[in-house]
């Protein structure tokens, strides 16, 4: 059955598409009788507007796009549920689109969402060459804003956790545990995190000449990840292998997790294992895992506010670099001092 369409409606209404348009979008200039009228036609045709025609020709939508690394990551999870939170109480929409850590798709999505021309695009880019993209959508006066990632560019606002500090909090808590050969698992170094995360670590390791920080990348930020990692720590010589290991995110460190309680391995008597985000699954482990948390909820709501503020205010607006602070949770995992 075909929808009706506002012709229709005036019409059947006996009155002018001009009415039909004013009792949609300024019912109070209409006379109360006709209005009336208006909205009886709209219920007995079943009229549903098309609100998204409307708003282009605005030049402007109520569709708000977030683009993340990995929607199968939890900690993404939580901060597109944050996002959410507020876009919805803006009346907007919130759309998700996952990047899958692939640049080329990446280019896709903001390619799509600057032809919808959506009010304004969260996102945590893949890499550096995001920029150029970027760019085009600010050009385009949509504005981006960047999430689990800083910037020290004054065309876009950026909401964001000090990485560095966080690798640094999970280094220090392994180091004062006697540890000191020491893993650092996660991958690829493209992503901003897992470097920031390993810079942290590395200058922790400086006031300590007799420690060791083994680099096993990764290609990707899964469970499976780390369970390969694993299997290539396993295989080191007894001697050389770490005696704990620091994960650029909890998925990796649960894989570590898994594979090294497979093989027999005691956490954290053999081997010490620490995460990062906290998401609800680190505590939950069969070893509850310790781990950098960072307040994940927090960083969506607060992304999607400068993102809403800079659309209302336009030219007005002025850039803004919010810096969350990390906070080390420990859990069995790791809390053991090294014999």
């Amino acid at each position: 059955m075909a929808t009706a369409n506002i012709k229709q409606v005036a019409r059947h209404a006996g009155v002018s598409l001009g009415t039909v348009s004013n009792v949609l979008n300024r019912p109070d200039t209409v006379a109360p009788a006709t209005r009336q009228r208006v909205l009886d036609a709209i219920t007995e045709l079943g009229y549903v507007r098309n609100d998204s025609a409307r708003q282009l020709r605005a030049g402007h939508s109520r569709t708000v796009a977030i683009v993340v690394l990995d929607v199968a990551n939890p900690f993404f999870t939580d901060l597109v549920r944050g996002a959410e939170q507020v876009v919805e109480d803006a009346g907007a929409m919130l759309v998700v689109c996952n990047s899958g850590e692939d640049s080329a798709r990446e280019r896709r999505h903001l390619d799509l969402l600057q032809e919808q021309r959506v009010r304004g695009v969260l996102i945590t880019p893949v890499g550096h060459g995001s920029q150029p993209h970027l760019d085009m959508l600010i050009d385009r006066d949509i504005p981006v804003v960047l999430v689990d990632r800083g910037t020290g560019q004054a065309s876009r606002c950026s909401v964001a956790v000090d990485d560095v500090r966080g690798g640094r909090l999970a280094m220090d808590h392994l180091l004062e545990r006697a540890h000191r050969r020491i893993a650092y698992v996660g991958g690829p170094f493209s992503i901003a995190q897992v470097a920031d995360r390993h810079a942290g670590a590395a200058a922790a390791l400086e006031d300590h000449s007799d420690a060791e920080l083994r680099v096993a990348t990764t290609t990707s930020l899964t469970v499976a990840a780390g369970r390969h990692a694993a299997e290539d720590l396993l295989a080191l010589p007894a001697l050389q292998r770490p005696t704990a290991v620091f994960c650029a995110n909890d998925l990796i460190a649960l894989g570590v997790l898994q594979e090294m309680t497979a093989r027999g391995l005691r956490v954290p008597a053999d081997v010490a294992i620490v995460g990062y985000d906290d998401i609800e699954f680190a505590g939950a482990a069969a070893v509850p895992l310790s781990s950098v948390r960072q307040p994940r909820e927090q960083l969506g709501r607060t992304a999607a506010q400068l993102l809403l503020e800079e659309a209302s205010s336009g030219e007005t607006h002025r850039h803004r670099h919010v810096v969350f602070q990390p906070e080390l949770v420990v859990r069995q995992s790791s809390d053991q001092p090294r014999r």
